[in-house]
């Protein structure tokens, strides 16, 4: 069962300008993601002619199906980024996405509501694992808050919380019409069509297809994997309460309400990691019915559920995206593998190669290298 995502409001696809280049492309990008888009919009507003081609459309992928939650930093905690990556290399990370946001607000306006986001410790190991990222945060000049109570039924499930200030919620939908409108305006040329894995086009082609990066790039099969993410939306609920993005057991729930009282909820993954490890965007009553659970114990009874759907991304051993030239593939780079982090570190990314590949290389592709040997020891 494939399910439309709660941000289309009823549309089949996203409203995006029409565009025609003629003549010679300089840069064809595949994938009509954030990072698709983001890279094109880099290279377009430095004169390059730019294709991008989508089988499926703009956002069609995890850009458009996922929950909403514009989080800076990367999928390892910061402290867990700090002893693994080094505190530079750390800082680094996290600076990048808050430039990244930055521009992600100018460009996308009222897509973006910026109350912060709430990570919950849902047992005693959890808290003392936010508070090594609290510690570590504040030590390093970033922003981050404890939080002093939490409400009911929250003070019940959870045993503490941080709040990230500097965090959003956001409209996938809108966003993506906006980010497309941008580069489209540069004077980008977004298509539908299909890609022969066989016979990538000629010249410079960027890969920006996340989940399905391995049915172009066969090579790095190993190095990206696919998994999926669940969610569902109810009906406007009377009281807002969860006003900002939520998120507990490392990630593995997480919520959100909007402003008219729609409460979007999603997880549960780890309920069936096998199945889970999936690239299709369906939905399964294993998943949905640890979401509902969860959807409960938030509301206190069963709101009437209005849709249900699936978003997938790439993960990676190491939980750092890939972003480079794709080694032995002249011409031919890569960005994906964002391990559930990619609304804002996909749009970085789209960026880093987009100067790249106009004389600008950036010190954080050296960190997003896709032949760093962190990749290559999966089992």
């Amino acid at each position: 069962m494939t399910t439309t995502p709660y941000w289309l409001g009823g549309k089949t696809e996203l409203a995006v300008p029409a565009a025609t280049r003629r003549g010679e492309t300089d840069v064809t990008i595949i994938g009509a993601g954030v990072t698709g888009l983001s890279c094109a919009l880099t290279l377009a507003r430095g004169g390059m002619a730019v294709r991008v081609v989508d089988t499926r459309g703009v956002a069609a992928g995890a850009s458009g199906r996922n929950g909403g939650f514009a989080l800076r930093g990367g999928t390892p905690a910061y402290d867990e980024a700090v002893a693994s990556l080094g505190r530079e290399h750390a800082q680094g990370l996290w600076r990048l996405t808050e430039t990244a946001f930055a521009r992600m607000l100018e460009l996308g306006g009222d897509a973006f509501r910026r109350v912060g986001s709430i990570r919950l410790a849902a047992s005693d190991d959890e808290l003392e694992a936010i508070e090594r990222e609290y510690a570590a945060l504040t030590a390093d000049g970033f922003v981050v808050e404890r939080v002093a109570r939490l409400e009911p039924p929250l003070d019940r499930l959870y045993a503490g919380a941080i709040h990230h200030p500097g965090d959003a919620g956001f409209n996938p939908a809108v966003w993506m019409e906006r980010l497309a409108a941008h580069a489209v305006e540069a004077g980008a040329e977004i298509v539908a069509d299909t890609v022969n894995p066989e016979a990538l086009p000629e010249g410079t082609v960027v890969i920006a297809v996340d989940a399905h990066t391995s049915k172009l790039l066969p090579e790095l099969a190993d190095a990206v994997q696919p998994a999926r993410g669940q969610m569902l939306a109810t009906a406007p609920l009377p009281a807002v309460r969860y006003g900002v993005p939520y998120y507990a057991r490392d990630g593995y729930d997480y919520w959100q309400q909007l402003p008219d009282g729609t409460l979007l909820v999603g997880g549960c993954r780890d309920h069936a990691f096998a199945a889970e490890a999936s690239a299709d965007d369906d939905v399964t009553s294993t998943v949905q019915s640890g979401i509902e659970r969860l959807l409960v114990n938030l509301v206190g009874r069963a709101p009437t559920i209005t849709h249900r759907w699936s978003g997938a991304w790439g993960e990676t051993l190491d939980r750092l995206p890939l972003c480079g030239p794709v080694p032995g593939r002249g011409g031919v780079w890569v960005a994906g593998g964002y391990s559930g982090h990619g609304n804002i570190l996909g749009f970085a990314c789209g960026e880093l190669i987009g100067k790249a590949l106009l004389g600008d290389v950036r010190r954080e592709l050296r960190l997003f290298d896709p032949r760093r040997p962190s990749l290559s020891q999966r089992a």
